[in-house]
Parts: structure tokens; sequence; C-alpha cells
């Protein structure tokens, strides 16, 4: 039986079923009378019926669990439905009421009364089991809403706070790239990236079509960012999937240039998409492209497009082609698997075959889209069908050989000349052009090479060939400029650039700032205090000077007091192979290369006159033996061919001094650093110009020791140097145009031995005995044959008078009046020497003797006059004064031996000169 069917017991009379109790639910709460409450429990009035059989608080329930859902239902739309006092769910205390809590039977389904609908309703108040925890469309559809707002406030936030950064660092980093003297470009070098930055207007428009194509297609047109391709990478890197960048020009001029950040991570991301979007609103377009070509990375070490031309192409990148382009903006891709050349050490899936295909494929779809969009047109495109040739790795940036040399000679040059720093030189960026003229470096190269290779050789003569050192210098006679060097066999193998500073002393190639000196400054008379009278100076004279040249000649001074070394014996001066001369002219010594004339003189003029000769020349003091010896004027100094062939110049620019330099040149951002010449009068032009005509003699005179460096047809003038026990051996000579220093000898490069010293050069190359007048000289002559092959015949200007020279007779000469006239007497022996052995016991050697001059002949006005003896005199329209190939005279030696020297640094190197100590720099 239906439950409403039942009977309700006798003694609870019925409350008028189901109607009553829906008639009782739909009475309205607060209108009309309220229904009488029983004052102690808040049921309804004993006048609706009798009372409850449930007890005395205890009330009727309704009709079933429907009718009490929806009676809660519709009390909770009522006010105080179910909560005042007799409510239907209540239990009699309602909210004012006295009664006590709890729930009723009519508390809703499973006991729970109608919930209070929220603001956010989740979990939904009228829901149960799973649909309570289904949220609403309503509720989706708010809080897609208010995140998209939040979002968009968020980003507007950030976007007005965010910066544009600077530039990095690391992204401004470049290269300084050298040019020879042509302006072609030489090598890229220094500590930064293998960059060089280049505007727009140097960057090929198929090289930014390119990468247009491939990249960002709407790039021109488009705001900077893709947040589709941010979305792809995020979720990318979410899934733990391959990453990737992001995928416009604008994000990734970000990434490299202004971020220096290449970190796959969400914060970069972020950054990235902000600082692109502002970038991409406030940058102009053609300064974020030029900025993502010169900050890209290309492979083989290149930073930039101007690199990377360079190191794939070997050309500039404003001249790039469709096809060259379209392989560059295929590497930009990956180089480790793009690049044709092959990275198999860092991915075996990298090798030149795989990435050479890959390569091809993507070139060949590059161009494609190139012509689609309208870059090139469909004939062009015709025409590259061949993938473009591309050079070997490394070709680009090669310091070996002599570039090595020439680069850090041009290093110091910049240091010394535009006030730029070390550190700001190695922040790179600079363009140095210098003053090296790519064809007289390699002729040079090429003229030691071959003596290397047919002269010596130490597997054979390990005892007397091993090494063996060249070094050399050429210097433009007119201004200084340094247009080439010879440093070593390699750069990158022999350190020490033997051009610059090596310890090696120069010998008698010193010799003509002793005569300069003398006819600048004169000789003191002799019997005078040191504080004589500088007006009793007398100037000498190259031929009406004459000076003994007595073997074991005892050295005075000025004042006719003997010179005693520091064991306090008298200092004697001999000759190689103990010739004697006896009385000679100054020239006449000069071509023989005589000593104790040389070493006398420099006494009667002053150590400090000669010093100060040398170095308004242009030697460097630094370099120059410090101290009075007498032994200082046969070259016990060491200063660098470099210095030795500017200072010979000032000879033949009618002594006007230049410093040699090699940077004519420095730009950087616009700002232009350039070479000022700075010219001194070091001397006079008569006394140039007669230092040059004795110098010619050394040359073309058939017992000159310079002979084998004769020029057929031109004019030369030089001098050969060699020292003590064959240590070293130089010549130094020079044309009007050019002036070039050959030195040679024998040191170990190792550094890390100890105790290393110049070793001697007997049996070196398979001869007896190494002078300036052997290989030198042979190296010299054939380098100046190819450098100045090219140059106009230019003749030595006439020598000038002496104005104030009167005949001198010094260091025992005994001839009782000046003969200027070379004659026969005067070259008893082809063999000079240039030894000093101070002694104490005289020499057996026969006195001086004087001979009746032999018939002598007229030459040029101006110039002595010739012995008969003498083929080389020089006529009239012949600028070398010499018509034929260097005679085969045996070659002459010429080695000085000082022994009483300054104090040795323990190097070997009298004076404490170390190799490549930089002594040419200004």
């Amino acid at each position: 039986m239906s439950e409403h069917r039942r009977k309700a017991p006798q003694q609870q009379p019925p409350t008028g079923g189901r109607a009553a109790v829906r008639r009782a639910a739909q009475q309205p709460v607060g209108r009309g009378p309220a229904p009488v409450q029983d004052a102690g429990t808040g049921a309804p009035s004993a006048s609706y019926g009798p009372p409850s059989s449930y007890g005395g608080d205890e009330q009727r329930p309704y009709g079933g669990r429907a009718e009490a859902r929806r009676a809660a239902q519709r009390g909770s739309r009522r006010k105080g439905a179910g909560t005042g006092p007799g409510g239907p769910g209540g239990s009699g205390g309602g909210r004012r009421g006295g009664g006590g809590g709890g729930r009723g039977p009519g508390d809703g389904p499973e006991g729970r009364g109608p919930g209070k609908k929220r603001f956010i309703d989740y979990p939904r108040h009228d829901k149960d089991g799973w649909r309570r925890w289904l949220p609403s469309w309503r509720l989706v559809a708010g809080t897609f809403l208010f995140f998209v707002a939040s979002l968009m406030g968020v980003s507007a936030f950030a976007y007005s706070t965010v910066d544009i950064p600077k530039e990095a660092d690391t992204a401004k980093s470049q290269n300084n790239i050298y040019y020879w003297a042509d302006g072609s470009r030489m090598v890229a070098t220094g500590g930064g990236a293998n960059r060089q930055i280049v505007p727009l207007s140097g960057i090929s428009t198929h090289m930014q079509n390119a990468v247009i194509a491939a990249e960002n297609k709407t790039f021109w047109d488009d705001s900077g960012i893709d947040p589709m391709g941010i979305g792809r990478a995020v979720w990318n890197m979410a899934k733990g999937g391959q990453t990737q960048g992001g995928s416009t020009i604008t994000q990734q001029y970000v990434k490299n240039n202004l971020l220096d950040d290449q970190s796959q991570t969400v914060t970069r991301k972020v950054k990235e998409f902000f600082i692109a979007m502002k970038v991409g609103n406030e940058v102009d377009k053609d300064d974020v492209m030029a900025g993502y070509l010169n900050t890209a990375y290309y492979g083989r070490g290149a930073y930039g497009i101007q690199a990377a031309s360079r190191a794939y192409f070997n050309k500039d990148a404003d001249e790039l082609d469709p096809s060259q382009a379209a392989l560059l903006a295929s590497v930009l891709k990956g180089a480790t698997y793009y690049d044709p050349a092959g990275y198999p050490e860092i991915d075996p899936n990298a090798t030149a075959e795989k990435n050479t295909a890959r390569a091809q494929k993507r070139w060949n779809w590059i161009l494609d889209e190139m012509r689609n969009d309208g870059h090139i047109s469909a004939e062009e495109r015709a025409k590259y069908t061949t993938f473009p040739k591309i050079q070997k790795p490394g070709q680009s940036a090669n310091l070996g050989g002599q570039i090595g040399y020439l680069v850090r000679t041009a290093k110091a040059n910049i240091k010394s000349q535009f006030d730029i720093s070390e550190p700001e030189l190695e922040r790179g960026g600079y363009e140095i052009h210098t003053t090296f003229q790519k064809d007289k470096v390699a002729a040079l190269e090429k003229s030691v090479q071959k003596v290397l290779k047919e002269n010596i050789d130490p597997k054979q003569r390990p005892e007397t060939d091993t090494n063996v050192q060249f070094g050399g210098a050429s210097v433009d006679t007119d201004t200084g400029a340094i247009v080439a060097l010879y440093g070593g066999v390699d750069a990158t193998k022999h350190f020490t650039n033997n051009a610059d500073a090596t310890g090696a002393m120069v010998g008698s190639t010193f010799k003509p700032f002793v005569l300069a000196a003398a006819m600048k400054d004169g000789v003191r008379d002799k019997g005078l205090g040191e504080d004589q009278d500088e007006s009793t100076r007398t100037i000498v004279d190259p031929d009406k000077s004459r000076y003994s040249g007595k073997n074991g000649l005892t050295i005075r001074r000025y004042n006719g007091e003997i010179w005693h070394n520091e064991e306090g014996k008298e200092w004697r001066q001999t000759n190689d192979g103990q010739e004697d001369y006896g009385s000679i002219s100054l020239r006449r010594a000069m071509i023989k290369s005589a000593n104790s004339p040389y070493v006398q003189l420099g006494m009667d003029v002053g150590i400090d006159r000669v010093r100060n000769a040398a170095v308004k020349a242009g030697l460097l003091d630094s370099s120059l033996v410090k101290g009075e010896v007498p032994s200082f004027s046969l070259g016990i100094s060491s200063p660098s061919a470099i210095r030795m062939a500017g200072a010979y110049s000032t000879f033949a620019n009618q002594g006007e001094q230049n410093d040699p330099y090699s940077v004519k040149k420095v730009t950087k951002n616009g700002t232009v650093y350039e070479h000022k010449a700075k010219p001194a009068q070091a001397f006079s032009a008569a006394i140039a110009s007669n230092v040059t005509d004795v110098l010619r003699d050394v040359v073309d005179d058939p017992e000159g020791t310079g002979k084998k460096a004769r020029l057929p047809g031109r004019a030369v003038a030089g001098k050969t140097g060699t020292t003590d026990e064959n240590r070293s051996a130089w010549f130094v000579g020079y044309t009007a145009q050019l002036a070039t220093a050959i030195d040679m000898y024998r040191y170990d490069d190792d550094d890390t031995k100890k105790n290393r010293e110049f070793e001697k050069m007997y049996g070196t190359g398979g001869r007896d005995t190494i002078h300036g007048s052997s290989f030198p000289s042979e190296i010299w002559q054939d380098y100046m044959s190819e450098a100045v092959k090219g140059d106009p015949k230019v003749k030595f200007p006439e020598p000038q008078k002496l104005e104030d020279a009167e005949a001198v007779f010094g260091g025992g000469a005994s001839s009782p009046t000046p003969t200027p006239k070379p004659t026969k007497s005067e070259s008893p022996s082809p063999t000079p020497t240039e030894s000093v052995t101070p002694s104490t016991t005289p020499p057996t050697t026969p006195p001086p003797t004087t001979t009746p001059p032999t018939p002598t002949r007229t030459t040029k006005p101006g110039r002595p006059t010739c012995s008969i003896w003498d083929p080389g005199c020089y006529e009239p329209g012949d600028p070398g004064g010499n018509t034929g190939e260097p005679t085969t005279t045996p070659p002459t030696s010429e080695s000085p031996e000082p022994t009483d020297t300054p104090t040795d640094d323990g190097s070997g190197r009298p004076g404490g000169n170390k190799p490549g100590d930089g002594s040419w720099v200004p």
C-alpha cells in the first residue's frame, strides 16, 4: 500500500494530506497574519489541528523526498524560508528563535538544505555528484574573458615598462681588418669575434632578399613578432622536443644583438617577445636587417655577413650574387649541418657529403623562393644551376708565413702612432691600411728562401747550419713607409720577428754614422782640455782627411791620452787579417772597411756626438750601447733591420729623417686616424750627399766590400757589416727610392733554454766565414733587382761642398799634406778586417808609409779624382756608376772583434736588447 494511503494513528490527527502540505508550503511569508505559534516550541498553533502524535516538538514529515526537495527549493527563493521559527526545515530556533539548531528532516535531499548561490558558483550549489564539479558555460566564458583581459593588462604594462637594451658587447665584438698598401684585403684578425660590421648599403640586396625569402617573407610589413612561432617554441620545449628559435628576423636580431642570450628558455622567450614588439614599432627596419646580418653566425668562426662572405667566397658582402647569397642564407639554418665543408668532428652526421646535399637542397629552394617572391626574375634564376664554388675553411684568416710578422709590426705602430691602447685595439672593429706592398713582401721572402734552400742544410751540417736566421726590412726613402719585411720562416713556427730588434750587432754598417758625425760636428783639436771651445773643432772631408790604417793602432783620446780598457791595458785596434793600410783617407777606409781609422775618428769626434748622429739619423737611443767605449764606432749596438733601413734612408733623402712606419690609416665607425709625417732635418744636404757618395764607392769600387750588391744601370750606396767571430752579418744599402737592410745570425729561438747566445757562423752554408759581403749582400741584390724593377732610374745628387772642411790627420797618420785622390798604394789587400783586440804588446807590422799619388783622371764636377786603377769611376750619363755585372773579385771580410764591451745582460747581447723588443717603433 502506498505511503499516502496509510492511515495515521488515531492519536495523530491527519494534517490534511498532500494538498494541505502543498498549501502550507506555498503559504506566502510575510503576508497576512502569521500563524499562531506555540510559545514554548515555536510550532504552529493547535488551532490547526490536534497535537502531533510524534511528540512534543516533532512535526509531521512531508509526503516524500520529491516533495521535500521542491519545498526546499521554493523555500530558498523566499525570504526566511526554512530559517524562521517553525519553518519547514527549522527546529524551532530560526535566526532569532531560541530553539536549538540542527537540521530537521526537511533540510533538502540527503539531509542537505537548499544552498545559497555565490558570486562564483563553483562548485555548483544546485547540482549533485559529478555535475556539481562541472563548470557552467557562463563560468567557463567568464574565466576565459578574465584571463584574456588580465593577460592584455599585464602585456600592456610590460610593454610600457620594457626598454630596448643596448647592444651587447659580444654583438659588437669584431675583428680588425688589415689591408695591403694597394687597398686589397690582407687578413682579418684580433681578440674579438671574426666580425666586421658593415652598413646595410655595404650588404648585397641579394643577401637581404635571400634571408627574407627563407625566414621571414613579411619582414618589411610585420610588427616584429610571430605569436604562433613563439607558441610553437614554448609547446615544443614543454613537450621536451626539439627547440626552435624565434621565427622573425626581428626576433633573431633581438636574441643575437640585444639579449646576447642563446638559451632556449621560457624566460628568454618572454623577454624576446616584448623587446621584439618594441623594436618592431620603434626601430627602423633597415637597422634591424643590418643588425641581424652583422651579428648572425655563419660557421667557420665567421660572425656577420662580411666575415662570412670572406670566409666562404673571399669577397666583400656587397659583391655577393643571388647564388652566393642563397648559400649563406642556407648556412644560417645551422652551419654544422649546412656548411659544405662538414663538421664530422662535431657530429658524425655532419660529413662534407651529407652537408653538401642538405645545403644544395636548401640553396635551390631559397633561389626558387626568391623567384616566386619577385626578388629575381625567372631568367636570372635559370642562370644558377651549379652550386657556387666555396673556398676551403681557414684560407681567409691565415697568420702564417710573413702575414703574422706584418700584423705584429702594424699593431706596434698603431699603438705608438695613433694613441690607441692595446685593450681598445683588441676590441676590434678597426680597418687598418698598412704600407706593406704585397709584391715586395713576396719578393723579399722569395730571395731569402732561395738562399736558405740552396745553401743552408741543417741535416747535412747540423753543427754549422742549425738555428740560422735571416731578417730584413725595406723602407721608402722619401716617406719612411715600410714596404716589405722578412721576419722569419713562418710566424706560426718562428715567433721572433727578425725584422725587429733581435740583439744582433750591426758591425761596420754603423760606420756611416761616425762619418756623418765627423762631417757635422768635426774633430776636437789635440791637446785641449775637456772644456775646450767648440769653435776649435775641425770639419773633416772624406777625401782630404786621412787617418792611420795601421794594424794594432794604439787608440787615444781626442787629447792624445792613450785609451786603456777595463784591465788597464792599452787599447790597440786591429784590422781583419792583420792587414795594415798605412795612411788612408776616410773614403778608402770605408771602401775597405778598415777598423782603426774609424775607431780613432770616433774618439776624436766624441762617442756622445757619434751616438747623437745615429739617433738623428733614425736609430733609437735605447738600442745603442751606453757609455764611452772605442768599439762603439764599430757597431757593437743592435738596432733592428727596420731602423737601420730607415736611418740609411735619411742619407738618401738629403738628410731629412722620417721615422719608419707601417700604418698609413686606421678607421672605425667613421673615425679616421691618418699617419702624419714629422720630418726632421737630421743632417745638411751636403753631409748626406757626401755620405751617400762614399757609400756608392763601397758598392762600385772593384775592391769594395759591397760590390756583390750592384744593380746594373742603377745607383746604389751601401755598407757591409760583420761582428765578432762571425756572430752576425749585415748589408744595408739603398737606391734613390728604396733602402733595405738584411741581417743574418745564428740564435736558438727556444726561449725555454738558458744561457743562449749568438753562435759563430764559421762553416755556415758550407763557407769558411760569413760576412756582410756574402749571403746578406746576395739576398739584398736579388730582392732589390725585383723590388725596383718598375722604378725610374734616378741619380743620386752630386756631393755638395763641405764649407768648413779642412785636412785632418789623426791616429798617427804621417802624411804631411792631404791627398784627396785615392791611390793604388791605399789598396794593398783585398781582405780588410774589423776586429778589435786590446793588447799591451805592439804588433810586429811595418810602420805606416806614404806613396806618391798615382796618375789620375778627371771625373764629374764636384767629385774627387779617381785612380786610373778604378774602372768603376763615374761617367756622365751613367746613373749607377758601373756598367756591368758584379765582378768576380774574391769577397773581402770585415769582422770586428770587440772585446771591451758593456756589461752583458746574460742573453749574449751587449746592451741588453732582446729579440722582438720593438726597437724600431717610434
